[in-house]
C-alpha cells in the first residue's frame, strides 16, 4: 500500500528528491526511482563530505538531473564518432607506431568537451589541461584542436628535427575554442615529460598565475583539468601533494577537476598488485572531494 516518506516531526515530504509531486508512493515506486538514480551509469560518493549544505546541494542536483535532449545526444554521438575514427585511422595508417591510444575510453572526449562547454556557461574563460600519454593525441586533435595534419606529419618524420625535439605524445598546444553556446574559451594543454604526474603542480600553478594577473581572487575565470591513469593517481606521491594545495590561500585555484581514466591495468601491473584499496580514487575522500565513478562503456 502507499506510504509517506518524509520528516515525521513537521510532516515535510521528501518529494523534492523524488521525480514526482506526490508525497505518498508505493514502496515499489520508491525503489524504482532509487534504482534509476543510484544504479545507473554514474555512481555518487559524497557522504564523506562534512559540510551538510554541500551534500544537500549535490543530492538536489543528482535527484533532479535533467535528461539529455535530442540535440545534445546527437552532439555527443558526433564527438564520440570523431574520437573513435581518430584512433581507428592511426591504428591502420601507423600500425606499428607507439601512440598510447584511447581505445576503450573514447567517451573521455565528449565528456571533456561537455565539461568545457558547461564551464564556459559559468564564466570560465581559460582552461589549463595536464595529462599523461594515454589519449593525449586524441585530446590534442579533438579537444584542443591541434591540426591533425601536424600530428600525422609527426608520425611520418618525427619531432626530433624541429621544435623541442620531444616525442609527439609529450607535446602540448593552445587554442581559442568556441563552445556550443558561442562562448570563447582559451584551452592550453601543458607539455609533460615521461614522469606522468610531474605536470600536476605546473598546471595548478599556471592556473593560479592566470587568475592572479586577471585579478580573480575567487577562482572563477580559469579552471585546471588534470587527467590521470588509474595506477598513477593512487601510486604517485605528487598527486596527493598537489591535492593538499587545494585549500591553501596562496595556492588555491578555487577547484580542480580530476579525471581518472581507468583502463584496468597500470601499464604492466594488475590493480590487485598495485594498490591496497578497491578503487584508485579512494585516496581522495580525506580532502572532502566528491567522487563520481562513471561507466565509460
Amino acid at each position: 500500500r502507499p506510504i509517506f516518506v518524509g520528516d515525521p516531526n513537521n510532516g515535510s515530504p521528501l518529494n523534492k528528491y523524488l521525480r514526482t509531486d506526490s508525497p505518498v508512493l508505493r514502496p515499489r515506486e520508491y525503489l524504482q526511482q532509487l534504482r534509476q538514480v543510484y544504479l545507473g551509469k554514474i555512481g555518487y560518493e559524497y557522504m564523506h563530505i562534512a559540510d551538510r549544505d554541500a551534500c544537500n546541494w549535490l543530492r538536489d542536483r543528482i535527484w533532479n538531473e535533467k535528461p539529455m535532449d535530442k540535440e545534445k545526444k546527437l552532439s555527443t554521438l558526433d564527438r564520440l564518432a570523431w574520437a573513435d575514427m581518430f584512433e581507428r585511422f592511426l591504428a591502420v595508417k601507423w600500425a606499428g607506431a607507439k601512440r598510447f591510444g584511447l581505445e576503450g575510453c573514447e567517451s573521455l572526449i565528449p565528456g571533456m568537451k561537455a565539461l568545457i562547454d558547461e564551464a564556459g556557461e559559468h564564466g570560465v574563460s581559460d582552461v589549463v589541461i595536464g595529462m599523461p600519454h594515454r589519449g593525449r593525441l586524441n585530446v590534442l586533435a579533438n579537444v584542443v584542436r591541434k591540426p591533425t595534419s601536424h600530428i600525422f606529419h609527426e608520425f611520418d618524420v618525427g619531432t626530433e628535427s624541429e621544435g623541442t625535439g620531444d616525442v609527439k605524445y609529450h607535446l602540448g598546444t593552445s587554442f581559442n575554442r568556441r563552445t556550443l553556446h558561442g562562448k570563447r574559451i582559451h584551452l592550453s594543454l601543458v607539455a609533460n615529460p615521461s614522469h606522468l604526474e610531474a605536470v600536476n603542480p605546473i598546471v595548478v600553478g599556471k592556473t593560479r598565475a592566470k587568475q592572479f594577473y586577471i585579478g580573480d581572487s575567487v577562482g572563477t575565470t580559469a579552471m585546471p583539468i588534470l587527467l590521470h591513469g588509474d595506477a598513477a593517481f593512487c601510486g604517485q606521491g605528487v598527486v596527493y601533494e598537489t591535492l593538499h594545495l587545494a585549500d591553501l590561500d596562496n595556492y588555491s585555484t578555487g577547484g580542480c577537476v580530476h579525471i581518472v581514466v581507468n583502463n584496468q591495468i597500470g601499464f604492466t601491473t594488475d590493480p590487485s598488485c598495485s594498490r591496497s584499496t578497491p578503487h584508485p580514487t579512494d585516496v581522495a575522500p580525506s580532502l572532502q572531494i566528491p567522487i563520481f565513478p562513471v561507466n565509460g562503456d
